[in-house]
């Protein structure tokens, strides 16, 4: 028996605002897509390079979170590589996509577009409880604080 390991980490942005569907059986399922930059070295110039990874969320985090979701939204994405295998028209064909574990929101971004169906706030809760503490946390003279 091999011990094999599937996991991946990924921090990029959406592009396009993530979609919320249900099985069947009622199951919720958000799917959404990620852009990373990499940078590299092209001759003497440095150049940006975009992969594009496409993401499933399961169950009561996707619900939870979809809302948040928008396009241009940094998250950060902790899950493991699926392979999708079918048939069409006769011919195998086949897609790889990161089954997510874990969502988390990161700064940055447009936001979502569901975010006005709270009462006119279009911050997260995130965003709003970074701006709290940043109003009511200690203010030191110098530096370091101790």
């Amino acid at each position: 028996m091999a011990n094999d390991i599937n996991t991946v980490v990924l921090i990029g942005r959406l592009t396009r605002d993530a979609e919320l569907k249900y099985t069947n059986a009622g199951t919720a399922v958000c799917k959404f897509s990620l852009a990373v930059n990499r940078r590299k070295r092209s001759g003497d110039q440095w150049t940006d390079e975009v992969s594009y990874f496409d993401i499933v969320l399961w169950g009561k985090q996707g619900e939870a979170i979809q809302q948040y979701l928008g396009k241009g939204k940094q998250v950060a994405v902790n899950g493991e590589l699926r392979q999708n295998r079918w048939e069409q028209d006769g011919q195998n064909r086949s897609k790889v996509e990161i089954v997510a574990n874990n969502v988390q929101l990161l700064g940055g971004g447009s936001g979502a577009s569901g975010g006005s169906s709270r009462g006119g706030s279009s911050s997260t809760p995130f965003e709003q409880f970074n701006s709290q503490s940043k109003s009511s946390g200690p203010d030191f003279e110098d530096d370091i604080p101790f």
